[in-house]
């Protein structure tokens, strides 16, 4: 099957029954995207499909076709940083990282439904992503200081 990852194409021969997960992981060696609980209730594993964010753990590789998925990999570059990715540094988000990716992930698709989201918006949206380490309060101040910033862009 044919599988846009992004915006690169791949020839994958898996089962159509395969998480978009594993199919990024193991068969595209694809290493951003996460593996939390399997069962989409963590976020770790968040990904955009054709721009919206999914838990790619519950997503079967059968139902991809035509479909664009885009990784934190995909998100921006180490030279041209998305404006999440930079706050997320500038905020010092990170402490473990593991569930990072997928909150990124879940942050870009808030802000391109929601410009200018209050703190609600934020808790509501991002209230499926789990972080073990605890940093909501830096979250939410990474996704306000990114939207701004996409606004001035």
């Amino acid at each position: 099957m044919k599988l846009t990852v992004n915006g690169t194409e791949h020839e994958v021969d898996v089962e159509d029954d395969m998480p978009l997960l594993w199919v990024l992981r193991d068969e595209l060696d694809i290493k951003g995207v996460k593996y939390g609980c399997g069962i989409a209730q963590c976020g770790a594993c968040t990904v955009h499909l054709d721009g919206v964010a999914v838990r790619s753990c519950q997503i079967p590789a059968g139902s991809l076709a035509g479909s664009e998925v885009t990784t934190i990999e995909g998100l921006g570059t180490p030279e041209a940083l998305h404006a999440l990715q930079a706050a997320w540094i500038d905020h010092q988000v990170a402490q473990c990282g593991y569930c990072q990716s997928g909150q990124i992930m879940q942050a870009a698709d808030l802000l391109s439904q929601v410009p200018e989201p209050t703190d609600a918006d934020i808790d509501d949206f991002m209230g499926g992503n789990l972080c073990r380490c605890g940093t909501y309060v830096r979250i939410r101040a990474a996704i306000h200081s990114a939207a701004l910033k996409m606004k001035e862009a």
